[in-house]
């Protein structure tokens, strides 16, 4: 699942003074590793009762003790999931559990970054020989050390560890100096974090070249063996290789990761609603003010929403090994407090509530979102409606009829059913204004006492028009996705 809240960007504290070994080694400077650097970090954010990872909801009892584990145990590691949980986004957030700020060798002849009391380059070690204490050094910030790379079958290993530079070959160079080389990500992300998102995407021939850099931390190119003991954590994310036909984790690579976590998707409604309100453009309060409209999410439609997603991830007609991600919700919680803000902006209203009626702009928010099995991929119904609208529709219908049957019973409200006998039919679109809704729903018998009693279970202010709109709404729809109404567009009727 996502990060509540988006990623911060850090502002810098000032460097460390010392710009030389010498001044380092007076400082007291202490060199660890990438993973050292982790484990000390994790531990002492743990110890404090901090978070690993401010921000992140759901993963406190399940995901975040494995990764910590991990990270205690120097490992490498893989996030394992289904699309739309947050494994990028931890991965990122890795950097916050590096050192602020570690000293590196400041001479051009060190290609890659090397720390200045234990320089692991030919290069590094060479500078300190010659220079001692006097070795230059600069800070670099832990913004800095991460390195990302997304998999895709054109990856070659010049594009991962390196190839020769012929150029410094043509220059006299050795081809198993180190120095003839043009190094790849890896080399370069060195003294820091190297991730791969999607590393089934990666061709296996290139997963195996990574067996070296995972077990032995060094580097062949070209029948060369170039020694680089390279100090650098790596990191992949992956989705289930059940999912993905492009192609598979090869088995002696998930051999050298140490530790394999796997995701999750929300464990619950509210869980879900908290990371949705919190990732999603919902607060239009700095934009209302050009619309001319503030709009107002009421809970139980967002939980509607949420319960949409639900019933999508236990659909037979919805490709499982997928998924279907929070992205999902996100974006249909976006879709619907639009169409009521266009609501808003037609009518005029200054505020306006988010009612069921906005529910119809959940299909364009879930289009493409949702994979459809095989025998209803692209398929039409006799309507001609596609498969895929009537499948949302119908979950839609699912969650309403899921959540609403927990406040109110359809028996109780067959008065109101009846009144539509003798061919009364109530318009409640996307473009009928709260107030001349509620004014329609007074002339149906019983409606206004449902409407009351439903506000007090949903704890909403049935003084307010808004309000009442959305809850005479839920009423009528209950009964529609029960088959006491019929419902055409936004007209209610026998």
């Amino acid at each position: 699942m996502p990060l509540s809240e988006p990623d911060a960007i850090e502002t810098p504290s000032t460097p460390p003074a010392a710009r030389s070994l010498g001044e380092l080694k007076s400082a007291g400077y202490r060199f660890r590793t990438v993973k050292e650097e982790l484990r000390e970090n994790a531990c002492a954010r743990l110890a404090a009762k901090l978070p690993l990872f401010p921000g992140i909801v759901g993963y406190g009892e399940s995901v975040e003790p494995q990764i910590a584990a991990g990270l205690l145990s120097l490992h490498d590691l893989l996030l394992l999931g289904l699309r739309g949980q947050a494994k990028t986004r931890i991965l990122r957030a890795m950097v916050g559990l590096l050192d602020e700020w570690i000293p590196v060798i400041d001479d051009a002849s060190v290609e890659l970054r090397d720390d200045p009391l234990v320089p692991r380059t030919s290069a590094g070690r060479r500078v300190v020989a010659l220079r001692g204490d006097n070795t230059p050094v600069r800070w670099v910030h832990r913004r800095e050390r991460y390195v990302e790379k997304l998999a895709t079958p054109d990856v070659t290993i010049a594009d991962l560890i390196g190839e020769i530079d012929l150029v410094k070959y043509a220059q006299g160079r050795t081809l198993g100096d180190e120095a003839t080389m043009h190094f790849g990500l890896i080399p370069r992300a060195n003294r820091g974090l190297f991730v791969i998102n999607e590393l089934p995407d990666l061709s296996p021939r290139i997963q195996v070249g990574l067996f070296n850099v995972l077990e032995e931390r060094d580097v062949q190119i070209r029948g060369f063996t170039v020694r680089l003991e390279l100090d650098v954590c790596l990191m992949f994310s992956a989705n289930p290789e059940d999912y993905t036909n492009r192609g598979r984790i090869v088995t002696p690579l998930k051999d050298r990761i140490g530790s394999v976590v796997r995701t999750h998707y929300p464990s619950d409604n509210r869980e879900a609603m908290r990371i949705t309100r919190e990732n999603a453009f919902v607060d239009r309060a700095a934009t209302s003010k050009k619309s001319g409209t503030a709009v107002e999410l009421p809970p139980i439609i967002h939980e509607i929403i949420e319960e949409t997603i639900r019933q999508a991830r236990k659909s037979p007609h919805i490709n499982q090994a997928s998924g279907v991600s929070v992205r999902a919700s996100i974006a249909a919680v976006e879709n619907v407090v639009s169409g009521a803000e266009l609501r808003g902006v037609k009518t005029g209203e200054p505020v306006v509530s988010v009612r069921p009626c906005d529910l119809a702009m959940v299909a364009p928010a879930l289009r493409g979102k949702i994979e459809l099995m095989l025998a209803d991929d692209g398929q039409t119904g006799k309507d001609g409606k596609p498969v895929e609208d009537k499948l949302i529709e119908a979950l839609v219908g699912e969650a309403i009829k899921t959540l609403l049957s927990r406040r109110l019973s359809v028996d109780a409200l067959a008065g109101i059913a009846d009144a539509f006998k003798n061919g009364l039919k109530l318009e409640l679109g996307d473009a009928v204004s709260a107030s001349d809704a509620y004014a329609n729903m007074k002339l149906v018998p019983g409606l206004p006492e449902a409407i009351g009693e439903l506000g007090k279970k949903l704890e909403m202010d049935t003084r307010n028009e808004q309000h009442k709109a959305v809850l005479g709404e839920l009423v009528l729809e209950f009964l529609y996705v029960n088959n006491r109404l019929s419902k055409r567009g936004g007209t209610y009727a026998r």
